[in-house]
C-alpha cells in the first residue's frame, strides 16, 4: 500500500513539475490575483479590462531565453499601448477611426514578414484594439481603460518571468517530448508500408507517410527554434547542450527512417507472404514505441532504458534475410540488407539516448552549429517586407482581407448603431485565417461553440448570482479556454463565451448580451467567409506548379549536398543539415497545401488525383535521396562519382526539358548506371540501386505532372 502511494505521489510530483510552466497555470494565477483584488476592493468594473489584458498577453506569449523574453515583452507592451491608446483617441472621430483601423490592421499583419514572433505580437495588438472598443464608455477618463488593459498584460508577463526563472528549460523539454511523439507517429506510418495485409498499388499508405512527415518536420523546426534561443543566451549550459543532442538524435533517426531503398508497391506484390514483411513492420512499430518511451522519460525525468529485445529482433531478421536470399532475387535482397542496416542504425541512435552515453559525448568533435534565421539588420528587414508586397504573397492577401473585414464590420456596427457590436470584429479576427479551408473549418466550430456557450451560460448566470461565485467562474472558464484552444477549438470557444457572459454580468448585462453575442458571431463569421471567398481567393493564387517546383529544387540541393559528401567524406556540417531540412520543409509545404486545398483549387478531378500522386512521388524522391544520405561516406571510384554528378546535372535540367527530352535523358542515365559493373563492393551496389530508383521516380513524376497545369 505504501509503495503504491509512493508511486502515485511520484507520478503527481512529476506531472506538476512538467506542467507548472505551462500556460493554463499562469493564467490561473494571474486571473486569480485580479479576481481577488476586485473582490477585496469592490471594484468589479476593473475586472473586465484586467482579465482581457491577461488573455491578450497569454495569446501573444512567446517562448525564449530570459533576455529574449524581456525584449518580446517590451515590444508587445509598446504595440499594445499604441493600439489601445489609438482606439481611445480616434474613436470619437469615425472617419479617422476607420482609416486608422484599416491601415493599422494591415500594417500589423504585415509585421509577420519579419517572422512568427512578430506575427504573434501583431495579432495581439489587433486583439487589444478590439478589446478596447468593447470597453469604450466604461470609464470616465480616456486613459483608464488602456492602463487597466496594460496592467492585466503586465501581471501575466510578471508571472511568465517568475516561471521562466524557476523552470528555464521546461519549454524546450516539452518541445522535445512533442518531437519524439511525432517521430513515433512517423515510424508507425512508415511501418504500414510493410503491412503484409496492406493494399497493393495503393498510394494511401504513402500519402499517410507524407502527412506524418510534414507534421514531424514542423515539430523539428519548432524545437530547433526553442533550442537555438537557449544556446545564444547560454552556450555553456549542460541542459541546453543535452537538448541539442536529443534534437540531433531525432534528426538522424528521421533521415534513417525517411530513407527508402525499395519500391514499396512492388515489394507488397512480391513479398507480402514473406516473414520479412512481418519482421520489418514489427521492428518499426517497436522503434516507434521506443520513441514514445523517450518522450515519457523526458516527461517524468527518468532515464530511458533501451530494450534488449531490439538486438534479438534485428539478429533474427538478418538470419531470415540470409535464408530468403538463397532463392530470392539478388537485387531485392541487397536492397533489404541496406534497409536492415538502416533499422540497426536507428536502433543505435535510440540506444545513444541513454543518459550515460549522452553525458560522455566529445563536444570538440561535433558540429553543434545551428543555422540562424532571425533578423540580420535593416537591409534584411527591408528585403523581407519587399518580398511580401505583392498579391502573390499569402501574408499580403491575409493582411488585406483582415483590414477589409474589420472596416466592413465597423461600418455595419455604425450603420445600425449596435451598442456591443464589436464582437463582430472579434469573431472576424479569430475566424479569418490565411486560407479558405482553415477559415471554413474554424467558422463552423466558432458558431457551434458560441451557441453551446450561450445555452449553458444562461442557466449558470441564474444559478451563480453571487460576486465571489461569478469571479471564480470567470477564472475557471478562462483557464479552460487556454487548455482547449490548441486541441479543441469548439470547446475553447464555448469556454471563452462563458467567460465573457460572466464578465458582462458583473455590469448587470449578462442576460442582455446573450442574443447579441449569437448575432454578432454569425455576422462576423459571414464577413470572414466572404473575405476568403472573394478577396484574393486562394484558388486564384495557389499555383501548385510553383510549390512542386520549390520542392523539386530543394530535393536537388539535398542531392548536391549528399553527392559532395560522397566526394569529401561524411560529416554533419551545417550546410548539409540546412539542405536536408529545406528539402523536408518543402515536402511538408507541398503536403500542407494539398491537405488544405478545396475542390475549387483544382481545374479537374484528374488534377486533384494527380496532386496526390505528385505528393507521394515527391516524398519517394526525397526518401531515395535520404537513403543515399544515410549511408554516405567517401568513395574513390571515379565511375560512381561520375554517375552521381551525371544524376545531379540531369535533375538540375529536368524542369527545363520537354516530356520527350526527359524520357531520352532518363534512358541515357539508365545506360550509364547499367554500364557500371556491380561487384562485391556493397557501397557500389547501393549507389547504383538508389540512382535507379531516382531515375524511375523521375519518370513517374514526368507522367503525372501534366494534369497539374492550372489555368
Amino acid at each position: 500500500m505504501m509503495a503504491g502511494r509512493s508511486v502515485l505521489h511520484k507520478h503527481w510530483q512529476h506531472y506538476i513539475l512538467n506542467r507548472l510552466w505551462q500556460e493554463p497555470v499562469r493564467i490561473f494565477v494571474a486571473m486569480s490575483c485580479v479576481a481577488l483584488f476586485a473582490w477585496r476592493h469592490h471594484t468589479v468594473i476593473w475586472t473586465i479590462p484586467l482579465i482581457l489584458g491577461i488573455v491578450a498577453a497569454a495569446l501573444t506569449d512567446i517562448d525564449d531565453r530570459l533576455t529574449g523574453r524581456l525584449k518580446n515583452i517590451v515590444i508587445t507592451l509598446v504595440c499594445f499601448a499604441i493600439a489601445t491608446v489609438s482606439v481611445e483617441l480616434l474613436f470619437p472621430h469615425p472617419l479617422l477611426f476607420i482609416g486608422g483601423l484599416g491601415l493599422s490592421s494591415w500594417a500589423f499583419i504585415m509585421l509577420g514578414a519579419l517572422g512568427q514572433r512578430y506575427a504573434t505580437i501583431a495579432f495581439g495588438a489587433i486583439l487589444i484594439a478590439i478589446y478596447t472598443m468593447l470597453g469604450i464608455g466604461l470609464f470616465p477618463k480616456w486613459y483608464s481603460q488602456p492602463l487597466f488593459l496594460l496592467a492585466g498584460a503586465g501581471v501575466y508577463y510578471l508571472f511568465t518571468l517568475i516561471n521562466h526563472l524557476l523552470f528555464p528549460v521546461r519549454p524546450v523539454e516539452a518541445q522535445l517530448i512533442n518531437t519524439y511523439s511525432s517521430l513515433a507517429k512517423y515510424l508507425e506510418a512508415k511501418a504500414t508500408l510493410f503491412d503484409p495485409d496492406g493494399v497493393t498499388h495503393s498510394e494511401r499508405p504513402l500519402y499517410k507517410v507524407s502527412m506524418a512527415n510534414s507534421q514531424l518536420v514542423q515539430q523539428l523546426n519548432i524545437v530547433k527554434t526553442a533550442i537555438q534561443s537557449r544556446l545564444r543566451g547560454d552556450r555553456a549550459s549542460s541542459t541546453s547542450r543535452r537538448a541539442l543532442l536529443y534534437y540531433f538524435v531525432a534528426q538522424e533517426i528521421h533521415e534513417r527512417a525517411n530513407s527508402s531503398h525499395i519500391d514499396h508497391p512492388r515489394l507488397q506484390d512480391s513479398w507480402h507472404f514473406n516473414e520479412l514483411m512481418f519482421r520489418f513492420e514489427r521492428l518499426l512499430r517497436h522503434q516507434a514505441m521506443a520513441c514514445r518511451e523517450i518522450a515519457e522519460s523526458l516527461q517524468t525525468k527518468q532515464d530511458y532504458q533501451h530494450s534488449r529485445h531490439f538486438e534479438r529482433a534485428l539478429t533474427h531478421a538478418e538470419i531470415a534475410l540470409e535464408r530468403v536470399s538463397l532463392f530470392a532475387e539478388k537485387e531485392t535482397c541487397e536492397r533489404l540488407r541496406w534497409l536492415l542496416k538502416n533499422l540497426r542504425a536507428v536502433d543505435q541512435q535510440l540506444a545513444s539516448v541513454a543518459s550515460e552515453q549522452l553525458s560522455t559525448i566529445d563536444w570538440q568533435n561535433i558540429d553543434t552549429e545551428l543555422s540562424f534565421e532571425g533578423l540580420q539588420g535593416w537591409q534584411d528587414i527591408r528585403s523581407r517586407f519587399k518580398s511580401h508586397l505583392t498579391p502573390k504573397s499569402p501574408l499580403f492577401r491575409h493582411a488585406v482581407r483582415v483590414s477589409v473585414v474589420l472596416c466592413l464590420g465597423y461600418l455595419f456596427i455604425q450603420s445600425i448603431s449596435l451598442e456591443r457590436g464589436y464582437w463582430i470584429l472579434l469573431t472576424s479576427l479569430f475566424v479569418c485565417q490565411p486560407n479558405y479551408s482553415a477559415t471554413k473549418r474554424r467558422l463552423a466550430l466558432r458558431v457551434i461553440g458560441t451557441l453551446a456557450g450561450i445555452l449553458i451560460g444562461l442557466p449558470l448566470l441564474w444559478l451563480i448570482p453571487s460576486l465571489p461565485g461569478q469571479l471564480v467562474a470567470i477564472v475557471l472558464f478562462g483557464v479552460l479556454f487556454f487548455l482547449f484552444r490548441q486541441v479543441q477549438y469548439a470547446q475553447a470557444t464555448l469556454f471563452i463565451t462563458l467567460m465573457v457572459l460572466f464578465c458582462f454580468n458583473l455590469l448587470g448585462e449578462g442576460f442582455n448580451v446573450a442574443l447579441p453575442r449569437i448575432i454578432d458571431t454569425l455576422v462576423g463569421c459571414g464577413l470572414a467567409w466572404l473575405a476568403v471567398s472573394y478577396i484574393f481567393p486562394d484558388w486564384h493564387y495557389r499555383q501548385f506548379s510553383k510549390v512542386i517546383s520549390k520542392a523539386y529544387t530543394a530535393n536537388l540541393r539535398y542531392l548536391k549536398a549528399v553527392t559532395q559528401q560522397y566526394q569529401d567524406g561524411k560529416d554533419n556540417r551545417v550546410s548539409y543539415r540546412i539542405a536536408r531540412r529545406d528539402a523536408h520543409n518543402a515536402d511538408a509545404e507541398l503536403a500542407s497545401v494539398i491537405a488544405l486545398a478545396e475542390n475549387k483549387a483544382w481545374s479537374s478531378l484528374d488534377a486533384k488525383e494527380a496532386s496526390f500522386s505528385i505528393l507521394c512521388t515527391n516524398h519517394s524522391l526525397l526518401s531515395y535521396i535520404a537513403a543515399l544520405g544515410a549511408h554516405r561516406q567517401r568513395i574513390h571510384n571515379p565511375q560512381l562519382l561520375n554517375l552521381l554528378y551525371a544524376l545531379t546535372a540531369y535533375v538540375e535540367d529536368y524542369q527545363n526539358l520537354q516530356s520527350d527530352e526527359v524520357m531520352q535523358a532518363l534512358k541515357q542515365l539508365t545506360a550509364l548506371a547499367d554500364s557500371i559493373e556491380i561487384d562485391d563492393e556493397p557501397q557500389k551496389a547501393l549507389i547504383i540501386q538508389q540512382v535507379s530508383l531516382i531515375i524511375h521516380n523521375l519518370g513517374e513524376m514526368n507522367k503525372i505532372k501534366a494534369p497539374l497545369l492550372m489555368p
